[in-house]
């Protein structure tokens, strides 16, 4: 994970400092997330978390079987964010995801 454009090093650097202890292919697939073009408007901090959280509910938690099983969008959420919590924890991160998403 070297070189690139800025935004690839700025997102690089980014990373390191919101999640230092994440495991490289997890800190891939975030960083493939948070270079989409649809989060390019984004600063580097902001679409690194996005991605992160993203990542971590889709492919670390039961969310996704939540939904399959009738769960709306914001109760699986609810359900899965302590769990997101741990993981981010572990990773080294500072911040949490909220109960309320306004937060």
């Amino acid at each position: 994970m070297t070189g690139g454009t800025k935004r690839q090093k700025d997102m690089r650097k980014a990373l390191r400092v919101l999640i230092p202890r994440v495991p490289m292919a997890d800190a891939e697939a975030i960083l493939a997330l948070a270079l989409a073009g649809h989060l390019r408007h984004l600063p580097p901090s902001i679409a690194l978390w996005q991605a992160t959280t993203s990542h971590v509910r889709h492919a670390l938690t039961d969310y996704d079987t939540l939904l399959d099983e009738g769960y709306d969008r914001d109760a699986a959420r609810h359900f899965v964010r302590e769990d997101m919590n741990d993981v981010l924890r572990g990773w080294g991160c500072n911040r949490e995801v909220p109960d309320d998403p306004k937060d």
